[in-house]
């Protein structure tokens, strides 16, 4: 029942990246959740999304979603929200794609930048202004 997962960019998971596990949901729903297995987990295999990815952006997923991983390094993802199991195994598949492209997401570097000339002189002024107003709030020796 896997699929293929598709990223963005031409990046496409093969479904023997995936595994899916039902089990019971809880909550309310009587007896129709006592007797369906609907919740879903999904796993992902990094291990076998490397020949996709690449080494960078799985070490990348690694350490972003550092908290998701099982003991065997698969990044876990459940839904039960839905009564179906379809729909549940549908909004896994998107929630793992939306986990998987924000952790490869690789931010612009940050350029270091410093106040201008300008700018250092207005904020001294002004620290010299407010000094003044409060020099003059004291009251004279009476």
């Amino acid at each position: 029942m896997p699929r293929e997962l598709d990223l963005g960019e031409g990046r496409v998971l093969p479904a023997t990246c995936f595994e899916l596990r039902f089990a019971r949901s809880g909550g309310p729903g009587g007896q129709h959740v006592n007797k369906t297995e609907t919740k879903v987990d999904l796993r992902c295999d990094l291990e076998r999304a490397l020949a996709v990815l690449g080494e960078d952006r799985v070490a990348r997923i690694r350490d972003k979603l550092a908290n998701r991983l099982d003991a065997d390094g698969r990044v876990i993802v459940t839904a039960e929200e839905h009564r179906s199991r379809q729909q549940n195994v549908e909004a896994a598949f998107e929630r793992m794609a939306a986990l998987l492209c924000s952790a490869m997401h690789k931010p612009k570097p940050r350029k270091k930048t410093r106040p201008s000339r300008g700018s250092q002189l207005r904020r001294l002024d002004e620290k010299k202004q407010r000094g003044a107003i409060k020099r003059g709030r004291r009251g004279g020796e009476d």
